[in-house]
């Protein structure tokens, strides 16, 4: 058989175009698409392909955002949206933790408490805000509450069911060693459904800005959500653009927090 000739072996030790990619920085990958958003979004509203009325420009999505920074505006929205959602959030997934565990490992509280909880997580979260607001009124409590309610079930669903799962086995194993009770839970459970926990609390976050945006939309004074309302009435889509991409970011800054607690959890108790 011959050898293969010069131009062969270069092709065959040549990486492929997906291969050359794939070796650059996650973070630089994931930033690929939002430039190409922003090119696209710069073109068609340069030329003329969408009206200005319809999709404003970037440069007058960012004066927008220059203007309400100016004012001092911008900074007391975002302030007590975040505010909310930490709060919410929080106090939500706390209750989803310590229910779900109780839900998870205990039959009788299983039988007494699941399938109620089961209902009301099918409850839409616009059908919370007019009893909401008959308890609470429109003050924050209500706002804050109603993030607590969008928090908890993804944390009390994700938790209830890992602790089910836990290889009995190894339950089984650590009571032998004579460890019962918080010891155990604290010692061999919980380290097992880490990640688990980890990907309710994520989908609870989500959860959390998407019943803050709910909550505000529909009475607030302050925030992300009045000001996308307010946007809307008087005809400011560059504010209300702006107000999106703000959500968008934000959302994923607070997801990105939680996931370097999920990799020092991880490394920690796994």
């Amino acid at each position: 058989m011959s050898s293969p000739t010069v131009t062969e072996a270069k092709k065959k030790n040549t990486p492929g175009i997906a291969a050359t990619i794939l070796r650059a920085p996650r973070w630089l990958l994931s930033l690929i698409l939002p430039a190409l958003t922003l090119v696209i979004w710069q073109i068609v509203t340069v030329t003329g392909i969408v009206a200005p009325w319809t999709l404003p420009t970037p440069s007058s999505v960012v004066s927008a955002a220059v203007e309400l920074l100016g004012d001092g505006d911008l900074g007391k929205h975002i302030g007590i949206s975040t505010q909310r959602v930490l709060l919410g959030f929080f106090f939500g997934s706390l209750l989803g933790l310590l229910l779900g565990a109780l839900v998870g490992l205990s039959k009788l509280a299983d039988a007494f408490l699941g399938l109620s909880i089961s209902a009301l997580r099918a409850v839409p979260s616009l059908a919370w805000v007019p009893l909401l607001v008959l308890w609470m009124k429109m003050g924050e409590d209500s706002k804050v509450t109603l993030v607590i309610i969008g928090a908890f079930f993804p944390v009390f669903t994700s938790v209830a069911l890992a602790l089910r799962h836990v290889d009995s086995q190894l339950v089984e194993a650590a009571r032998s060693f004579g460890l019962s009770g918080i010891k155990l839970l604290r010692t061999v459970q919980l380290p097992a459904v880490v990640p688990s926990i980890f990907s309710g609390l994520r989908l609870a976050l989500a959860q959390s800005w998407l019943f803050l945006v709910a909550a505000e939309l529909l009475g607030a004074s302050m925030g992300l959500g009045f000001l996308l309302t307010d946007s809307q009435n008087n005809g400011r889509l560059d504010r209300l653009i702006m107000t999106i991409i703000l959500l968008a970011i934000f959302g994923k800054i607070t997801d990105a927090l939680l996931s370097v607690a999920e990799r020092w959890a991880i490394k920690r108790w796994t």
